[in-house]
């Protein structure tokens, strides 16, 4: 488990390039607000969005998730777990007012990276009407 890498994968980082190549400044690592030990991939803190981009085994993708034969039922706990802390986080951040866009490893960078402009596009036109009233 120690090779595997936690953060800066490279389904990240070109997500990550994307963003920053249209434009787009984010926080890298940034802490979840209240929650210790506990990050989000990619977060636009002034517009409360949080992006966290799922590995399949380690967060239990519904199409890429396996089960491990060797240690199985502590191999489970693990996952569950994994996925008990997601929903945990996520939840977590909804109550604090942020919006989260999970994404899962296998998908397009370029999908993701749209995504996630657009949303961020939405919620600054959202704030500049607050402000404009």
């Amino acid at each position: 488990m120690s090779r595997q890498p936690s953060k800066d994968t490279r389904v990240e980082l070109a997500v990550r390039r994307l963003l920053h190549a249209a434009g787009m400044r984010y926080n890298v690592e940034y802490p979840v607000p209240g929650m210790p030990r506990r990050r989000m991939d990619v977060a636009f803190p002034r517009l409360k969005i949080a992006v966290l981009i799922d590995g399949c085994f380690w967060h239990g993708c519904p199409q890429h998730a396996t089960q491990p034969k060797a240690n199985a039922e502590w191999w489970r706990n693990k996952l569950d777990r994994n996925m008990a802390r997601d929903r945990e986080t996520t939840e977590h951040l909804v109550a604090e007012g942020w919006t989260v866009l999970r994404f899962w490893e296998h998908e397009a960078p370029e999908d993701v990276a749209v995504r996630v402009a657009a949303t961020v596009e939405r919620r600054r036109a959202e704030v500049t009407r607050g402000r404009t009233k």
